[in-house]
């Protein structure tokens, strides 16, 4: 008898925190979720490859979503965007292009990053390039800093 009230008093525990726990996460943009982020075999670096995959998804045509971000993105280039609220720093810009191209990917493995020139098109045909930054040991993967021109 006292088996079945401890799995039955386990069973209401464990049911009565369900609700409360996926409360508390909110969910994703539909095409910014964790399912649609590329995944990779853990490794101690990450490749040109991947780093390419990476970030064509995170720019994924004409700009990451809010929750990409979020997610997505080193503390550093977080606090770099604080301190210029006016501006986006994943961007660099002050509105959103019409498209967005990754070019190839360099590697250096003793400089621990993989980068990429980014290239935005933008209304009237204006075109700009930016450098897309990945540490390759980041865990996991994410965009570590962009540097503008």
């Amino acid at each position: 008898m006292m088996k079945h009230l401890t799995a039955a008093a386990l069973a209401a525990c464990l049911l009565s925190l369900a609700p409360a726990a996926s409360a508390a996460v909110p969910a994703p943009p539909p095409h910014a979720t964790a399912e649609a982020a590329p995944t990779f075999a853990k490794a101690d670096r990450h490749t040109a490859q991947e780093i390419r995959a990476f970030l064509r998804w995170f720019y994924d045509g004409t700009g990451p979503s809010p929750y990409q971000r979020e997610h997505w993105t080193s503390d550093y280039l977080k606090a770099k965007q604080a301190e210029t609220p006016d501006h986006d720093v994943i961007l660099c810009a002050q509105n959103e292009p019409v498209a967005i191209e990754v070019g190839p990917v360099t590697v250096a493995q003793s400089a621990g990053f993989g980068w990429a020139t980014v290239t935005t098109s933008w209304a009237g045909g204006a075109r700009q390039t930016l450098t897309a930054y990945v540490a390759l040991d980041s865990d996991p993967i994410e965009l570590h800093d962009v540097v503008c021109g």
